[in-house]
């Protein structure tokens, strides 16, 4: 079964129970999906004779967020893997020199991965809130403040994996990578930032407040 097919109340519950997953890399991905899925809602009541012009648009992006989905559950997923992974190393035999540097490796590549992961959360959560941005002057008024609810929610997914990346990578040992995760995740947090401030400013101007 994968984990969006759990009831809502079993995964809230293990997600406040004294597991260490899902935890937050989870919690961003399922934000990021909660958002899509309020993407794809204000495409699909963009329907009908008034909105014919933009007919092809709003059903691009529905396939848009609904691909989405699935690649945020696949990231929640990825993230629970993450911390199994970084666990087994952890549990690695270290009595020989041999078995330390397997065992070091091992926890390297584990932290990259558990890094990597809620970066790539990141990147495709700002593909989507850019979608959503690129139809905001298009889409039927009385939803909205719909597309500024998926925008927000997706930025806080943008927020909170990047936050997950910001712990892993203090366990990167290799100074390159570690820099180069680093550049293109604050990139993405700023480009988010710019993408979520112009949406409400913009839903805002067309609600008259």
């Amino acid at each position: 079964m994968r984990i969006f097919d759990t009831p809502i109340r079993q995964f809230l519950n293990e997600a406040g129970s004294d597991s260490p997953t899902p935890g937050g890399g989870s919690i961003a991905a399922l934000s990021a999906a909660l958002g899509a899925s309020m993407g794809s809602m204000v495409a699909n009541l963009t329907r009908g004779a008034k909105f014919e012009a933009v007919k092809d648009e709003m059903e691009d992006l529905v396939q848009t967020m609904t691909s989405a989905i699935d690649h945020f559950e696949s990231f929640l997923e990825q993230d629970m893997e993450s911390f199994q992974t970084y666990m087994r190393a952890l549990g690695m035999p270290k009595n020989t020199d041999e078995e330390k540097q397997a065992r070091s490796s091992a926890l390297q590549e584990a932290a990259v991965f558990a890094a990597s992961v809620p970066l790539r959360l990141m990147r495709r959560s700002l593909d989507v809130m850019t979608a959503a941005a690129e139809v905001t002057t298009k889409v039927n008024k009385n939803v909205i403040s719909d597309l500024a609810i998926a925008v927000i929610t997706l930025e806080a997914a943008v927020q909170s994996a990047w936050i997950t990346v910001e712990i892993n990578l203090g366990s990167i040992k290799d100074d390159e990578r570690r820099r180069v995760l680093e550049a293109e995740g604050r990139s993405v947090l700023a480009k988010a930032e710019d993408v979520k401030r112009d949406v409400l400013l913009e839903v805002r101007r067309i609600m008259g407040r």
